[in-house]
């Protein structure tokens, strides 16, 4: 089979992760989570006590900010692990935030698309296939309704032991990171013109993931 890179964008909770790393173990790809990178920034912000609206801070303190993600999945930053910590619902909210800002969005976006120069990456988040692998082979554009995203992340908090809050209140956290993302300044979250839509609402992962590699399939034939 030949390498391709695989774009996969959609709103926050739709299961680009989660989707992507299936896809990864089936195909030996590596996947890269670009959310994470953000995720890592509005942590870093929140320990720090850096406003998340001053960019020229943020900016310095990436220059000394490294951020590892390995082919099984940790998110090391500053050679600590922050795998569980980063999916704290305050941080998505930090990282929302950050990412609104141009050279904040510069710095990361050059770090991914060295990472993937290379084929044979899947890389998630919500510019992926319209500015960071905007010549992927394939993007998809993942969505779900906010109160199906809600209940996952319900569920994904629990099994990691995070704070729980109810459904409904982390429905409203979502329709706000979707309205921040959708409206920001700076490559705001939209699907490229050129992305498979699939909507996981009603679908297990495993449908989600067979969707998927429905449309890999025939691109990684050799003779494609």
């Amino acid at each position: 089979m030949k390498k391709i890179n695989i774009a996969i964008d959609g709103p926050s909770a739709a299961g680009k992760s989660t989707i992507a790393k299936k896809v990864c173990e089936l195909l030996n790809y590596v996947h890269l989570d670009t959310g994470a990178m953000y995720r890592c920034v509005g942590l870093k912000a929140k320990l720090n006590n850096i406003s998340y609206e001053d960019e020229e801070a943020l900016c310095e303190m990436l220059k000394n900010t490294e951020i590892v993600l390995t082919p099984d999945g940790k998110i090391f930053m500053d050679g600590e692990d922050v795998s569980e910590e980063i999916r704290a619902d305050d941080v998505s909210l930090a990282a929302s935030d950050v990412s609104k800002h141009k050279n904040v969005r510069s710095d990361l976006v050059k770090r991914q698309q060295e990472m993937a120069k290379d084929k044979g990456f899947i890389m998630d988040g919500r510019d992926i296939g319209t500015v960071v692998l905007k010549d992927a082979e394939l993007k998809i554009y993942l969505t779900a309704s906010a109160e199906s995203r809600a209940l996952r992340r319900y569920k994904q908090n629990i099994e990691l032991g995070l704070p729980v809050t109810d459904v409904e209140t982390i429905a409203e956290e979502i329709r706000q990171r979707d309205y921040q993302d959708m409206h920001r300044e700076n490559s705001p979250l939209t699907k490229a013109e050129d992305a498979i839509e699939l909507d996981t609402s009603d679908l297990t992962i495993e449908e989600s993931v067979g969707a998927v590699m429905s449309y890999v399939e025939p691109l990684v034939q050799e003779d494609a």
